[in-house]
This record gives structure tokens, C-alpha cells and sequence, in this order.
């Protein structure tokens, strides 16, 4: 990676040492166990600038194949949010309707439909529909893909009771502050005081 600067200041170069920190930190038996966090709920943010979602998508994807070499001790559950939302009206059988949907009803209509069928509990139940394997950490990914049907402040709590056993990564294009969050850098996305920032 060059060190290419990105308007707010983070460069390419910023990344790419925070994903060694990352990568540190998925080959720590401690994190991997959710161990040291005081009764707390292992949910974790990897936040990053907007402007470099391909990288981190590049990044997921190699964290992944060191996962499944070897190269990482822990195995890697990633959750894409959008293709949840896909496969949640794809089970639906609403999806090849959508369009004709949007077009008869309107946005407005659509999205108020969606926001029922779609739910922050049915995207929980979707992503843990498969029983969780020790070692593993959850990766999700696509934050930004569905806003404003998925609010990720509102999804971390129907997971909670789902993922106790297990580390969650959230890769999320924008700002954490330990109390909101915060998406692109300027759409408030809701209060949220039970992640810790990563790094």
C-alpha cells in the first residue's frame, strides 16, 4: 500500500498498521476466548475512512485465507450485511418482486415494507442461524451497504444474547466514540456504550 493521503487525514499507510494490530490481536488466545473484558460483551469496532472501503475489503478477504491456511489460529465467520438482507428476502420469496414493488408503491413504501420483513431480529436469527465453532470470530461487514434499513447500534443488541461465546468484529466506515456512533463520518447511526474500539 502507498502512503496515499485520504481527505480526513487517515492514510493508506494508517490502515495498513492498524491491520497488523488487528491481525496481532486474532492470533491472541485472550481475544479469541473473550477473556479480560469485565462481564462485557466481546463486540469489537474496526473503524476506518470511507474512502478506503476496497482496501478493507481486500483486508477481510486476506484475514480470511489466513484464517483457512492456518496462518491465523482462529476461523472466521463472515457476515456481510447486505447479502444477509438478500438472503433474508430471498427466503421471503420477495425479492425478484422488489423492483416492481418499488416501482408500483414507491421508496418511501418499499422501505417501510423491507424495514418489517428485514428486520434487526431476523438479521440476528439469519446470522446465527449456524451454531458457532470455538476459536471462531464474527466479522461483519457491509455497514454501509444497508443504511438506512439496518441500524447497527439496534442489530448489536439483538445479537448480544446470540454471540456470548464469541469475539464480533465490526468493520464500520466511519467513527466510534465509545457512546455513538457515527456512519461516513457525519450520519448519526445511534448511541451505543457496549464495543470497544479494536484499536
Amino acid at each position: 500500500m502507498s502512503n496515499q493521503t485520504i481527505p480526513d487525514g487517515r492514510s493508506l499507510e494508517e490502515l495498513q498498521r492498524r491491520s497488523e494490530i488487528l491481525r496481532r490481536r486474532l492470533a491472541d488466545p485472550s481475544f479469541l476466548q473473550n477473556r479480560g473484558l469485565g462481564n462485557e460483551v466481546g463486540f469489537y469496532t474496526f473503524c476506518y475512512n470511507p474512502a478506503l472501503e476496497l482496501q478493507v475489503r481486500q483486508l477481510v478477504a486476506q484475514l480470511k485465507s489466513e484464517s483457512e491456511s492456518g496462518r491465523l489460529p482462529c476461523r472466521i465467520e463472515e457476515h456481510n450485511l447486505y447479502d444477509t438482507l438478500l438472503d433474508i428476502c430471498r427466503e421471503r420469496r420477495i425479492l425478484d418482486r422488489i423492483p416492481q414493488q418499488e416501482q408500483r408503491r414507491g421508496p418511501a413504501a418499499l422501505r417501510s415494507q423491507l424495514l418489517k420483513t428485514a428486520s434487526p431480529e431476523a438479521f440476528a436469527q439469519a446470522i446465527c442461524r449456524q451454531p458457532h465453532q470455538p476459536g471462531s470470530v464474527m466479522f461483519l461487514t457491509g455497514v454501509g451497504e444497508v443504511y438506512p434499513f439496518l441500524r447497527v447500534h439496534v442489530l448489536l443488541d439483538n445479537l448480544q444474547p446470540l454471540t456470548a461465546e464469541l469475539p464480533v468484529v465490526l468493520f464500520y466506515p466511519g467513527k466510534y466514540t465509545g457512546q455513538s456512533l457515527s456512519l461516513f463520518n457525519r450520519l448519526e447511526d445511534g448511541n451505543y456504550y457496549r464495543a470497544f474500539d479494536l484499536i
